[in-house]
């Protein structure tokens, strides 16, 4: 009865540590062009092709990041600007399905032996079962580029790559506005220069 004990317990810490280290926020990464000043930037506008809208009209994702990304660059000083910007943003998201295989073995004692009372201890053979969990779940990517719209040349780029949660596909919205903030917390914060 104390091996099961010890069993659940190491079960369930094990358990609470792998949610733990999944509940962390997405892996955010940037790379900059090095010779780009983005203090030297005014104004803002959008490609008018977006990448997430290859289906010739506007989608709601489209919609949901360009409110995000609008508040991000206006908080920065930066103005929206339809005609002729300094900066050009474009965008894209994707979600794909993932499986991952888990493998655990653990022991069990089919036998008891003659000190039956004292289950687990005296078996005389060790004997092991494996058991195998297949766990499917999506993983969502979100690619921010800036560009530069007088040379059309890439300047700053804002990647976030994470688990998607149940509430994220249900609230896409404030998952979109979460993502974007945590992404554009790595924009080099270049005020314009009046």
């Amino acid at each position: 009865m104390q091996l099961l004990s010890v069993v659940w317990r190491t079960l369930v810490v094990s358990s609470v540590l792998w949610l733990s280290a999944c509940a962390v926020g997405p892996n955010v990464r940037s790379d900059q062009a090095p010779d780009a000043n983005l203090s030297n930037y005014r104004t803002f506008g959008f490609m008018t092709e977006l990448a997430t809208d290859r289906a010739g009209y506007t989608s709601l994702v489209t919609q949901h990041m360009k409110a995000a990304i609008s508040a991000e660059m206006t908080a920065r000083g930066y103005q929206f600007s339809e005609q002729q910007p300094d900066l050009l943003i474009n965008f894209n998201s994707n979600v794909q399905q993932r499986s991952d295989i888990r493998t655990t073995t653990t022991s069990a004692v089919p036998y008891y032996g003659y000190y039956h009372y004292r289950r687990g201890y005296y078996s005389p053979f060790p004997y092991y079962q494996t058991e195998v969990e297949t766990v499917h779940y999506k993983v969502g990517t979100v690619n921010i580029d800036v560009v530069d719209a007088g040379r059309k040349q890439l300047v700053w780029e804002g990647i976030a790559e994470g688990v998607l949660k149940q509430q994220d596909l249900q609230q896409p919205r404030e998952a979109t506005a979460r993502v974007v903030s945590q992404i554009f917390s790595q924009f080099p914060v270049g005020r314009p220069t009046n």
